[in-house]
């Protein structure tokens, strides 16, 4: 499955990107899942999508949770609960 990822605020900053196109490994199947698996990545990726770390996400521009099930072709996204102008 390929999705398409959106880091917003403090996420990008600390990420040190704004977008990503992605194909996911089997088993990855919903938006808690897709977050757990950039962990993975370990080093910044670990640190700015912590579980500790209050973090909004939508998928397809929808506010969601982490049980959400993802689709192909679908967008997430990561961002702090207050973004400003």
């Amino acid at each position: 499955m390929k999705i398409a990822l959106r880091f917003f605020a403090s996420v990008r900053e600390e990420l040190g990107t704004a977008s990503e196109n992605l194909a996911l490994p089997e088993g990855v199947l919903t938006v808690g899942a897709v977050r757990a698996f950039l962990q993975k990545r370990g080093g910044v990726w670990a640190s700015a999508l912590a579980d500790e770390k209050p973090l909004r996400t939508a998928f397809n521009h929808v506010m969601c949770g982490a049980d959400t099930a993802i689709a192909d072709g679908g967008e997430v996204a990561f961002f702090p609960p207050v973004t400003g102008g």
